[in-house]
């Protein structure tokens, strides 16, 4: 058993140490009103979803391999990022890319404007 003076140096101690349970939360304890302000803070909660594919532009997409298909023949056409923006720019939208690369090579032209061309698919 510890005698008084050093009873009184160990609570001197442990007043100094931080807390272990305000250190270590318990997994069923709330969470710290920091936390969540962080988690709010954070660009990515704002609710808004992300760009579809073929609106973003050519330097924000992070595939390697950009992929159109024609709905209307199944044609598909590919093509690296870096040539694509070597090609068409960085600030190039892939719509207006992948429209460009199916018109190209299209093999369905009718001669009436509405229904000449290739129609896009950006799910691939």
């Amino acid at each position: 058993m510890p005698s008084p003076k050093q009873m009184e140096k160990l609570a001197r101690e442990a007043a100094r140490q931080p807390d272990r349970e305000k250190a270590d939360p318990a997994p069923s304890d709330p969470l710290p009103d920091e936390l969540w302000d962080a988690v709010l803070a954070d660009p990515r909660a704002a609710g808004r979803p992300p760009l579809p594919i073929q609106q973003c532009r050519l330097s924000e997409i992070p595939r390697h391999v950009l992929r159109v298909e024609c709905i209307r023949c199944a044609r598909i056409v590919e093509i690296q990022k870096a040539d694509a923006v070597r090609f068409y720019g960085p600030h190039a939208v892939w719509k207006d890319v992948g429209q460009r690369l199916l018109d190209q090579t299209c093999s369905n032209r009718t001669g009436r404007l509405e229904e000449d061309g290739c129609w896009p698919d950006w799910r691939s």
